[in-house]
C-alpha cells in the first residue's frame, strides 16, 4: 500500500495552514500518538512547530496505536482504546509502515467507543465534528496516519496555528540527540521543547552547537493535569470543553516561552517540500 499523507485532506487549521509561524520560536519533536495524552497535546500546543517523528521503530507498549480513555464522570475508571496493528517487518517496522488490521472494523469500533464514553457530554457535538476526519483516516490502512490525524484534529479544535513537518522529509545525522538537534534546526526555531522523558537522555551539546536552547516542558500535577500523563486529552475536552482547555493550554504555553535573544542568527535553507 503506498504511503498516504494526511495532508491530502484538510482536517484542521493546524493541518491546512501554510503560514509560517514567527521565526525564532519553539520546536517539538514527537511520535504520532493516538488521541494524545493531555500533557503531550499541551507540549505540542506550546510549540510553533511539531515535527512528526514517524521514521523510528514502532513500539507496541507506547501510545502510537492506543490511547487510555476514561468514563466521563469517573476519570479513575479507564480502559485502552487500541487500533489492532500488524508490523510487516516485525519489530523493526517503522511507525509510518505499521498497518491496521481490518481498518473498516477498527474505525467503527473506535467511533463507537468514543461515543459511548463521551456522547453524553454537552461538548460532544463540537468534539465529534472535530474528530470526523479521524474516521476518514482509517481508509488509508495506516496506524500512523490515524494517530497523526487524531492529533491534528485536537490541535485544530484548540486553535493551534503552528506548522507540522515530517521527520523523514528532513536531512539529519544518525545520533539520537544530533538528529533531534538537526530537526529543530530545520525549522529555524530558537528553542527545543523537551518532555520529561526526553530530558533523561538528551545531550544538550548538539543543540548548543546550533544555538538552540533546550527548554524542559513541565505540566502541573494537580487538577486536570493529575492524570494528564496517562489519560487521553479527550476526557478533559469532553469534561471542560475546548474553550476551557484552550485557556489552560495558553497559560501553560506562556510559562514555557523562553526569553529569546533579540539578535538574529542565520538559518539553514528550507524547502517547501518538507511542509505537510
Amino acid at each position: 500500500m503506498p504511503r498516504t499523507s494526511p495532508s491530502s485532506a484538510t482536517v484542521s487549521p493546524a493541518a491546512s495552514s501554510r503560514e509560517r509561524p514567527a521565526p525564532d520560536g519553539l520546536c517539538a519533536v514527537h511520535q504520532p500518538n493516538l488521541f494524545p495524552r493531555l500533557t503531550t497535546l499541551a507540549k505540542l500546543f506550546a510549540a510553533d512547530y511539531w515535527i512528526v517523528l514517524e521514521d523510528v521503530q514502532f513500539t507496541r507498549r507506547d501510545y502510537q496505536h492506543r490511547a487510555r480513555i476514561a468514563d466521563l464522570d469517573d476519570p479513575a475508571h479507564q480502559r485502552w482504546l487500541t487500533i489492532p496493528t500488524r508490523l510487516p517487518s516485525g519489530r523493526s517496522t517503522l511507525i509510518r509502515d505499521a498497518l491496521i488490521d481490518d481498518a473498516a472494523l477498527a474505525g467503527r469500533r473506535t467511533a463507537g467507543m468514543l461515543r459511548q464514553h463521551y456522547g453524553s457530554s454537552p461538548h460532544w457535538p463540537a468534539l465529534a465534528r472535530a474528530l470526523d476526519p479521524v474516521t476518514d483516516a482509517f481508509t488509508t490502512g495506516r496506524t500512523a496516519t490515524v494517530a497523526e490525524v487524531s492529533t491534528r484534529c485536537l490541535l485544530g479544535l484548540l486553535g493551534w496555528r503552528g506548522q507540522i513537518l515530517a521527520s523523514s522529509d528532513l536531512p539529519t545525522r544518525s545520533g539520537r540527540s544530533e538528529r533531534l538537534a538537526d530537526l529543530a534546526t530545520a525549522t529555524g526555531a530558537r528553542a527545543y521543547l523537551c518532555g520529561t522523558g526526553g530530558m533523561t537522555y538528551l545531550d544538550p551539546a548538539p543543540f548548543a552547537a546550533q544555538n538552540i536552547t533546550v527548554t524542559p516542558f513541565q505540566a502541573p500535577a494537580t487538577g486536570i493535569w493529575s492524570c494528564g500523563r496517562r489519560l487521553s486529552a479527550l476526557w478533559a475536552l469532553a469534561t471542560l470543553g475546548p474553550e476551557s482547555v484552550t485557556a489552560r493550554f495558553h497559560t501553560l504555553a506562556a510559562a514555557h516561552r523562553p526569553m529569546l535573544e533579540a539578535v538574529a542568527r542565520p538559518r539553514p535553507p528550507q524547502t517547501h517540500a518538507a511542509y505537510r
